[in-house]
């Protein structure tokens, strides 16, 4: 089974609530200390652009309703993983969620500290694929903006961090054993960045999924040991001060010849600014505004649900007034539960939306 972060997280969440769900399945234990496996305790005020998803009504109040990971790209626009938004995750689509939150500052999930951020608008990668989990990337825009100190700059193509060996950092409050032993407090694990003829040989493609090494990295260690895990998605990696993926895929976690896959940042560089940069990029290479229209995103491709979802019409009816390529901006009723799942497979809590 494809271990998808998000998906059981939700699964062990409903089980913490009472409700029926599979027994865990036992693979070999990694080592782990704390949310990432083979992590360490970390502050907010030390990554201040961690930040993470949430929704008490989907998830329960234990953990404030922490089911993904993200992180600030810019003081009013957040990356995560589109797979957290998905109808498996959140139990329905984001028009159902509507206390969708964006927790900033908050070290301890049971604290107070920081702030929770209404999401104004979503936006999933129209090319995001769920079978291959090629393009598993989305961002959220807040209702208020954080102070810029906040903010970590993503990496562009070339960028060091993407180098075979590279040292990167990943974060999270997921899954610290790979038996669903969610922590309260954020953690941080160092991984190094594989080859990518490694990782195709760990993933050629199945039912976990495939890498492409033009949209994906993936980063660990041969022996295991050190990874992301359920709970985590949508979590930034991290290497030479700048954003270079987010958690998104993997098989197990910290297992040894079973990297974790991240979205590589850097490919969809257009799509985080937003369509405002589609636009700006396609009137320089042609210089035609009417071309920009042509390559910026439609407007009602943005919230990433097919037609004929719960919601549908309405966002359809948002779009047709908005310009082309602008983002789709639904009201706060509008936003519903949210689910957290990070793709990884054998293994790991038991799967399926808390309802």
């Amino acid at each position: 089974m494809r271990r998808t972060f998000s998906r059981a997280l939700a699964g062990a969440l409903a089980l913490a609530a009472g409700a029926a769900a599979a027994p865990l399945a036992r693979a070999p234990q990694a080592a782990a200390d704390g949310v990432v496996i083979g992590g360490r305790p970390v502050k907010v005020a030390d990554s201040p652009w961690v930040v993470a998803l949430a929704s008490r009504d989907r998830f329960g109040g234990i953990r404030a309703g922490q089911f993904c990971g993200g992180v600030l790209v810019s003081p009013t626009r957040v990356a995560t993983a589109a797979h957290c938004l998905s109808r498996e995750v959140l139990g329905s689509t984001v028009d159902g969620v509507p206390d969708l939150r964006v927790i900033t500052g908050r070290t301890e999930l049971r604290a107070a500290e920081g702030r929770e951020i209404a999401v104004r608008a979503v936006r999933v990668n129209p090319d995001y694929d769920p079978h291959s989990n090629a393009g598993d990337l989305a961002v959220l825009e807040l209702h208020e903006a954080v102070p810029a100190r906040s903010v970590l700059p993503p990496a562009g193509e070339g960028h060091p961090g993407y180098a075979e060996g590279s040292e990167a950092v990943v974060y999270g409050w997921g899954d610290t054993s790979g038996f669903g032993d969610y922590a309260y407090g954020l953690r941080s694990a160092r991984v190094t960045v594989l080859a990518d003829e490694e990782c195709l040989r760990a993933y050629p493609g199945d039912a976990d999924g495939q890498y492409r090494p033009q949209s994906m990295i993936c980063a660990g260690h041969r022996s295991g040991g050190r990874d992301a895990c359920q709970g985590d998605s949508g979590g930034p990696l991290v290497a030479q001060g700048r954003l270079i993926g987010v958690v998104s895929w993997g098989r197990g976690c910290g297992r040894a010849d079973s990297p974790g896959v991240y979205t590589r940042i850097a490919a969809f560089a257009d799509f985080v600014r937003g369509p405002e940069a589609a636009r700006r990029r396609a009137v320089d290479q042609d210089g035609a505004w009417g071309s920009a229209r042509r390559h910026a995103p439609a407007a009602s491709a943005l919230t990433g649900h097919p037609a004929g979802t719960p919601g549908a019409a309405r966002r359809a009816a948002v779009a047709a007034e908005a310009p082309a390529g602008a983002p789709v901006t639904l009201p706060a009723a509008v936003f519903g539960h949210a689910r957290h799942r990070r793709r990884r497979a054998s293994g790991g809590a038991p799967e399926g939306p808390q309802t």
